[in-house]
């Protein structure tokens, strides 16, 4: 494919989201001219960029994975290069690898009404080459944060530590730390799954965090599905465990809704038993309510196995300053350090940064809502898949590539050019977001730049998989609220006549 030529679709991003989207294309819309652009070198995203020692899955592989190719693997929390993996081989195995143009990254992307086109302006990472892409239909897959940099709050006299400081999304391949004294700064999933890792590799660590959060053991290989693998054919017992984990996932998190002290009780019970007094319990009780804040999920307590063993501490405080080979604290207290690790969370970044333009006119996501957790609200021809903070990315990804294959092969038999969803009741909610009442630090610092959420359907972002399931799968593509215009004959690149081609007539 030359730059140049006309494509049906664009998927920007080359990670969970847009080689799942490109796989329900090649799937339900065969005859499709589409490529896929990564500003990486290599197919995996999120699994290609983070390489701290333990980095893997937050959530269950078996819900993690494609449902049109089936996750098969008995760790429930597998590792980054095992994901990194499956993707290479899904991408592999559906053809899609071909269509991919690595070393790219976006820099805006321009929509043409007269011409029911958008025109995407990108440049080459290395060679600082100028390219642009053409596209009736464009599906950002970038995720929603900053991969140059992560976040890193301003620390006092962090110019005086005579230690190493390091953000996990930067990770230094030759950094040893066996022997040394490592402080890991938070107490997310990344500062949980970096201080069982530092541990086994010789270090002593301490986890600095501000507040506790909440955290969730569970057993890291599925023994139920392996016995029911060797029982029937695997892919069905991938399947049983899909809607097993699913339906528990939902439960947890409808419960600690519903149910918050209950929850709160027995989340904090199966911790008291791991610790087996190793720590204190005031470094595992958040203040705030079950799901108020993602929940942690570690693989056999091993988080706890290391506090356990007297290799990994917790502390919780708040640091004051740095200070030679010396991190201290409000309380007054100092921690010894070698290393620093700065797991302080994503610096969010709504589509990559890309600028987007209608007609010339500037367009600011940040003013506009979600139609049906996909189309951005007033855009012609764009989505953005955005997966689930309450549940595995990939079950609302999918969801979001087969309703886009719908409302396109729906475009194309009705000889439609554009699809755009207008709010004409005024549905938008002051000051929330898609993420709605999820209080997470990395969401409440950049609230300002992220989309609103709207008040009733199509524009609320439930997080809610049936719901979602039912909207995009089930409930009609017309339904008044996202409008259409008739396909207009243009010219293409090669000065030859072209419409949008109709599946009726193929």
């Amino acid at each position: 494919m030359t730059p140049s030529q006309d494509l049906d679709v664009l998927i920007v991003g080359a990670g969970v989201s847009g080689i799942g989207m490109a796989c329900a294309l090649r799937a339900e819309c065969p005859h499709k001219r589409f490529a896929i652009l990564e500003r990486r070198a290599r197919i995996g995203g999120t699994w290609d960029l983070f390489r701290y020692p333990g980095v893997r899955s937050d959530s269950d592989m078996f819900t993690y994975g494609f449902k049109r190719r089936p996750w098969w693997g008995l760790k429930v929390l597998a590792d980054g290069a095992s994901i990194r993996d499956y993707l290479v081989d899904t991408a592999r195995e559906s053809g899609i690898d071909e269509h991919i143009h690595y070393g790219l990254k976006i820099t805006r992307a321009d929509w043409s009404s007269a011409q029911q086109r958008w025109t995407v302006s990108a440049v080459g990472e290395a060679s600082g080459e100028a390219q642009t892409f053409r596209c009736r239909q464009l599906v950002m897959s970038t995720g929603y944060y900053n991969y140059d940099a992560g976040y890193t709050p301003e620390f006092l006299g962090l110019e005086r530590f005579t230690g190493q400081v390091v953000h996990p999304q930067h990770w230094p391949e030759t950094l040893d730390c066996r022997g040394k004294r490592v402080v890991v700064v938070g107490s997310g999933a990344t500062a949980m799954t970096l201080v069982p890792a530092l541990a086994a590799a010789g270090a002593q660590v301490t986890m600095l965090q501000r507040s506790p959060t909440y955290v969730l053991s569970l057993p890291s290989n599925d023994k139920l599905t392996e016995v029911l693998g060797r029982l029937m054919p695997k892919h069905w017992a991938a399947g049983l465990a899909r809607r097993r984990n699913l339906l528990i996932s939902r439960w947890i998190f409808q419960a600690s809704r519903r149910w918050p002290e209950r929850m709160r009780r027995l989340l904090l019970s199966q911790v008291r038993r791991a610790l087996g007094g190793a720590a204190d319990m005031r470094h595992f009780t958040p203040s705030y309510r079950p799901w108020d804040q993602r929940l942690c999920v570690v693989p056999d307590a091993d988080l706890f196995q290391s506090i356990r063993s007297g290799k990994a501490s917790v502390v919780t405080d708040r640091i004051d300053s740095f200070d030679a080979g010396l991190v201290k604290l409000a309380s007054g207290q100092a921690l010894a350090a070698d290393i620093v690790v700065t797991a302080t969370g994503l610096d969010l970044q709504v589509l990559g940064g890309t600028q987007l333009f209608v007609d010339g006119q500037a367009y600011a996501p940040s003013r506009h809502m979600l139609y049906k957790g996909v189309l951005l609200e007033g855009l012609p021809n764009f989505a953005w898949i955005v997966g689930y903070t309450n549940a595995s990315w990939t079950l609302k990804a999918d969801l979001a590539a087969q309703y886009l294959c719908r409302l396109y092969r729906h475009m194309d038999a009705q000889g439609l050019g554009v699809a755009v969803a207008h709010d004409r009741h005024g549905c938008q909610v002051e000051g929330e977001t898609i993420f709605g009442g999820l209080s997470a630090g990395y969401v409440t610092r950049v609230s300002d730049r992220l989309p609103r959420q709207g008040r009733e359907a199509p524009w609320r972002v439930t997080h809610h998989y049936p719901t979602d399931r039912r909207q995009l799968l089930d409930e009609p593509i017309v339904d008044g609220v996202l409008t259409f215009e008739a396909a207009r004959t243009t010219q293409t690149a090669n000065g030859r006549e072209d419409r949008a081609p109709s599946l009726l007539a193929a």
